[in-house]
């Protein structure tokens, strides 16, 4: 008998956080955010709705290219809550990922939400490695029209394999899903992590990684 009971306890709790894995519903029509407000909350807090207008709900832009001038050759323009303060609470957001040709978007996490892109011009080679210990890299060859779904928290990235500018977008789970450059965070925190771990963590010489966190 007690042992039936730890599991439906357990089973109970496992539900729960099923329940709890995204960002949360909400209780009202809409929570514009108001991101001056002093009180503290997981995401915004509300402002009045009878203040809320259209405005509130909108942005304009996303059809413009983004700059691209830069090493990696690519640019994100996000669709958010900060943008947009009429998505607080509900768990969506979008963004515009524009490539020069060869252009990369570095491999990254997103720590708070599954993303589904789909490209817009051009050709991209896309993936994503699954979790320890297995850490296998699925990957897929995207053109124009094609879908495809990035999972929560999971190593993933996208390069331009044509000639030409490449455009994507990417819809998110949630309202802020929040990003971690693999190589930023590793060699580019602040402070710096320390060159003796590093080193032994890549199996590389110190001077490598001095050298690493000089560029990120």
């Amino acid at each position: 008998m007690a042992t039936r009971s730890i599991l439906l306890l357990g089973m109970l709790a496992f539900t729960c956080s099923l329940a709890f894995a995204s960002d949360p519903s909400p209780l009202q029509d809409f929570c514009v955010a108001a991101p001056n407000s002093q009180v503290l909350v997981n995401g915004f807090a509300c402002k009045d709705p009878k203040l809320a207008q259209a405005d509130n709900f909108f942005f304009t832009g996303l059809n413009k290219p983004g700059n691209i001038s830069n090493p990696p050759g690519f640019k994100v323009t996000p669709v958010n809550v900060v943008q947009i303060p009429g998505l607080n609470t509900l768990g969506i957001s979008m963004e515009r990922v524009d490539f020069a040709p060869y252009g990369l978007n570095p491999p990254h996490t997103r720590p708070r939400a599954t993303g589904i892109l789909t490209v817009l011009e051009g050709t991209l080679y896309v993936g994503f490695v699954t979790s320890s210990p297995e850490n296998r890299l699925i990957t897929k060859v995207l053109q124009k029209g094609d879908v495809f779904v990035f999972p929560k928290g999971l190593v993933h990235f996208q390069r331009n394999a044509g000639y030409g500018n490449a455009v994507a977008l990417v819809g998110l789970s949630s309202q802020n899903a929040g990003v971690i450059t693999i190589p930023n965070a590793v060699f580019g925190s602040n402070p710096p992590i320390s060159d003796d771990v590093l080193s032994k963590a890549f199996q590389v010489d110190k001077k490598v990684v001095d050298h690493l966190q000089t560029i990120f």
